[in-house]
């Protein structure tokens, strides 16, 4: 069985920071595209980072771009991603989904991925 388990969030103070970290396993995700999306209350889901499947590349939001990064683990497989300068807004229930031979920058404007994660909330008090 396919999962991915998504973790370390919580509630942090304006400027502090979290690493969230999301655990693949059920099969071998070394030709997907891993990253992670963000739904805040009453709002879409949106992108905020992704690796592409080569492993090489990486994208991300124009939000998040100088206070996020994502990293990648191949065995075991996972994908984490380091919130630095955390803002009110970044307050959301964060997502980490998988998409088979996908690059990182169509990670960010596909909106059917072949996996995801049930999410962890991270809540960022002002």
């Amino acid at each position: 069985q396919v999962q991915l388990v998504e973790s370390g969030g919580g509630l942090v103070q304006a400027g502090g920071s979290l690493r969230l970290s999301c655990a693949a396993s059920g099969r071998t995700f070394s030709s997907y595209a891993m990253g992670w999306f963000r739904q805040a209350p009453g709002k879409e889901r949106e992108f905020v980072a992704a690796f592409g499947w080569s492993g090489s590349s990486t994208y991300y939001t124009d939000s998040v771009k100088g206070r996020f990064t994502i990293s990648r683990d191949n065995a075991p497989s996972a994908v984490h991603l380091q919130m630095n300068s955390l803002k009110p807004e970044d307050t959301a229930v964060y997502y980490c989904a998988a998409r088979r031979l996908t690059t990182a920058q169509a990670m960010g404007v596909m909106k059917d991925m072949d996996y995801w994660g049930k999410g962890t909330l991270v809540t960022v008090s002002s």
